[in-house]
């Protein structure tokens, strides 16, 4: 499984989805707006979002960022 999680610098949310992949020890790609993140590659990947954080897992978009992540974990027993 590849997780993918793109995040903004002094983005609170952002730090509690890599906090959480952390304690779980889930592996991640971070990109980061204005270092290493495209905007025009993000907005590609989520059309009309400009919210972070936001995370794909295999390549496929996981709607409504940190909550939205975290439910994807729980639904499939990946964190408790």
């Amino acid at each position: 499984m590849e997780i993918k999680i793109y995040t903004a610098k002094n983005c609170g949310y952002c730090a509690k989805i890599k906090e959480l992949l952390n304690r779980v020890d889930l592996e991640y790609t971070e990109y980061r707006y204005g270092e290493n993140l495209d905007p025009e590659v993000f907005k590609a990947i989520f059309p009309g979002v400009s919210s972070y954080p936001q995370i794909t897992v295999d390549d496929v978009a996981i709607e409504g960022g940190l909550t939205g992540a975290v439910r994807y974990f729980v639904e499939r027993g990946m964190i408790s």
